[in-house]
């Protein structure tokens, strides 16, 4: 699935907050925050965020992401293995913080269209 070729509205149009940080020098995590049960089932339902998406967007094994949707919370949570550990010699980005920076464009499909 090409998620960026699809119409609809950008992740970053629809989320109010996405962030990235270390969850330990191994693991990175990405937490996405929406105003609206409704803005956060739309992005679940159209498996954009699926593991295998997220995989090939991360050149990560799919099997190793995971994703925790909180639905209290109006909120994604994804869990992804560090391509180096924090602060290792050729580590670019030691906090993690600027690792959401791919899923800022992927379009989630109108609530209309088919995923």
């Amino acid at each position: 699935m090409n998620a960026t070729a699809l119409e609809g509205t950008r992740l970053r149009d629809l989320a109010v907050f996405i962030r990235s940080k270390n969850a330990g020098p191994f693991v990175l995590t990405i937490d996405i925050f929406f105003a609206s049960a409704s803005d956060c089932e739309r992005v679940v339902r159209s498996e954009v965020l699926a593991a295998q998406h997220v995989g090939e967007l991360y050149r990560i094994d799919p099997a190793t992401v995971l994703i925790i949707h909180v639905p209290q919370s109006n909120a994604l949570k994804i869990s992804i293995p560090r391509p180096l550990a924090a602060g290792d010699v050729g580590d670019r980005d030691v906090a993690g913080g600027q690792q959401f920076a791919p899923l800022l464009n992927l379009m989630i499909p109108d609530a209309a269209s088919p995923a």
